[in-house]
């Protein structure tokens, strides 16, 4: 299983450059133009995705907390590229304004961890 979970390390990172540069390693690989329903479909499953994880952790009688580690990078991850698009005049701030609540959410999901961390023994 370790093997395989390397290899999905390459191949998303991979994946990770073909869409950071679509027009060059994009091209590679036949992608889309940039505005297609692609890349819609694609961010809005990936939304969806983390909307299950969350689900799933409120109703499991242990919270995981790799994936609360995750969801924290997730938020954090999807605030900072709104305040860095909204920095570049890409998006409006109404738009932005909408990343607030990711930020809020990593906070808490910070704080959850650091608050229930076990304390280390004394030597």
């Amino acid at each position: 299983m370790r093997l395989v979970l390397w290899m999905g390390v390459v191949y998303n990172a991979a994946i990770a450059l073909m869409l950071m540069f679509p027009s060059t390693l994009g091209a590679m690989a036949a992608l889309p133009p940039i505005g297609s329903d692609f890349y819609r479909w694609m961010l809005t499953y990936f939304v969806v995705l983390f909307c299950a994880t969350y689900a799933w952790l409120a109703l499991s009688p242990t919270i995981s907390r790799s994936l609360i580690a995750l969801a924290a990078i997730g938020k954090t991850g999807a605030f900072l590229i709104a305040l860095l698009c909204l920095l570049r005049g890409d998006i409006p701030l109404k738009a932005f304004g909408v990343s607030v609540g990711d930020l809020g959410f990593a906070i808490y999901f910070l704080y959850w961890l650091r608050s229930t961390a076990k304390v280390p023994p004394k030597a």
